[in-house]
Formats: C-alpha cells, structure tokens, sequence
C-alpha cells in the first residue's frame, strides 16, 4: 500500500516535472525569421536587428533571424517548416504560395508595397529608353526577383524586347547592391533594381548619380511582403500582424524599425494581391 502510493506520488511528481519542462520550452519558443538575400547579409542583419528586438517584446518570444544563401532557400525553409516568417518579394511569394499549395499567408507588407516600382539604370548617355538596350549587356539582379527580373522583364517583353534574343548577353548580380556595382564599374550598359534600393544608396552617397542614373522607371506593382506558414496558431499569427500594424512613425523607436524597413508603415495584405505577379510570372516562362 505504502509502495503503490509513494510509486504514484513519483508518477504525480514526474508527470508534473514533464509538464513544467514543456511549459518552458514551450516559453522557449523561437520565431525562426529570414528574409531573400536581396541585399548584402550585414545589411540585412543591421534592418533586422530592432525589428526582433521589438517582435521579441510584442509577440512573448524568442526571435531569430537566420540569413539564407539563396532565394529559393527561402521559400523551401518556409515550405519545409525550417523557417516559421519570411520576408519575401512578390515573386518568392507566388513560389511559395505554389510549392506549398496555398498553405503560406501573407500578412502585412508595407505601404510602399502597393505600388512598388523597378529602376533602369545605366552610365551610358546613348542608352536613355527601354528600347536603347537592344544590343547592350544588362543584368538583372537574383532571378528569383521580382523588382530585379521579373517585373523589369515583364516591362521588356512590353517594349517588344526579349532579353534572352534581343541584348547581347544578360548577367543576374543576385542583389540589388551588386547591379548597381556592376553597372557603375562598367561590367555591364545597363541593369534594373528595386527602386528602395536605389534610393538607399542615392542618399548613403554610394552611388555617383553623375555617371550613373535612371533612364527607365517602371509603373507600380504589388512587392514585398511577410509571410507566415499556414499552420502557425492563429493567435500568434494575430500577435505579429498587429505588432507590425502598431509601428508608428510618430514614435521615435518605432521610426527607427519603419526607416530601417524603407517604410512609411505596415498595412494587412493578401494572397490575392499577388495575382498579377503570378500571371507576369506564368507569362514570362519563370514559373512553370
């Protein structure tokens, strides 16, 4: 009698140590954060930095950002559970959106994500219209872009010039950066990149805008986004959308986050808002 008692107060003991353990892992959790190398990775780490430090605050838990070698990197980490949140373009997150069948939610993206738009760029004082890079050598950024090939080619085929025919040898620079490096260090005549990036670098003075400048400035386009993994609980999914929507450039720790992000603020977004990318994708031959 003795014996069975004190064996099921070891059980209550055991099954309570159990519960206690789980509940500090539990408490644990990490929110396992990446986004497409469309920059630098020191770059990306420094835009990241006080954003997790915030999420950390708003969201209860551990937050860490893992940089990853490529785009498609990206969306199989999403995809294959590696990854819980990712910072995607509009193009990564059709790919995702496609490989997963539709098990990935884009949350919030910012207001500068409406109405995105690519940059065409050039030291070349012949070049000063889409239809003057017939003949030229052009890069792209990552083919995986969308404001670094996607879009820029849609805008290409539009002016009835087809890049793989029409230039005389294209390049893909992986990021943004990397374009306008290679384009001002005479590698190439042309390139296009995202327009924030541009901006970016205009105003850090890195980019001698006597030699290189913008010839080509496509119309907007839905972009970038972050993205969750349908299976996240839905209470957590609503914790990170609404520590993103709380971002208030008034406040000057939050203006700090938003300026690092490129961002005026963060609005709701959604998977339809990503139809035309998906069609200017099916239409240029990049997703099969």
């Amino acid at each position: 009698m003795h014996f069975s008692t004190s064996r099921r107060l070891f059980h209550t003991v055991m099954a309570a140590a159990l519960l206690a353990a789980a509940g500090v892992s539990n408490a644990q959790q990490v929110l396992r954060v990446s986004a497409i190398p469309d920059e630098a990775p020191t770059e990306l780490q420094r835009k990241f930095k006080p954003l997790g430090a915030y999420l950390e605050k708003k969201i209860g838990m551990k937050v860490e950002f893992t940089p990853v070698t490529d785009y498609a990197a990206s969306v199989e980490g999403l995809v294959n559970n590696k990854l819980d949140m990712v910072w995607f373009g509009g193009f990564t997150f059709v790919q995702a959106k496609v490989r997963s069948k539709d098990q990935v939610i884009p949350l919030v993206q910012r207001e500068e994500d409406e109405k995105f738009k690519s940059v065409f760029i050039t030291t070349n004082p012949a070049i000063t219209k889409l239809e003057d890079v017939k003949g030229k050598t052009f890069t792209f950024g990552s083919e995986s872009s969308t404001s670094g090939h996607l879009m820029p080619r849609s805008y290409l085929l539009a002016a009835k010039i087809n890049p793989d025919t029409d230039l005389k040898r294209i390049a893909f620079s992986g990021a943004h950066d990397a374009t306008v490096a290679a384009v001002s260090g005479g590698k190439v005549d042309a390139g296009a990149l995202n327009i924030s990036v541009w901006e970016k670098l205009v105003a850090q003075n890195k980019v001698d805008t006597k030699q290189v400048r913008v010839f080509y400035t496509t119309p907007g386009y839905f972009d970038y986004n972050w993205t969750v993994r349908a299976d996240m609980p839905a209470d957590l999914r609503k914790k990170i959308s609404d520590a993103f929507l709380a971002l208030n450039p008034s406040k000057p720790e939050d203006k700090e986050i938003l300026d690092l992000q490129r961002a005026t603020r963060f609005i709701p977004t959604k998977a339809d808002n990503y139809k035309a990318i998906e069609a200017a994708a099916h239409n240029a031959g990049l997703l099969k």
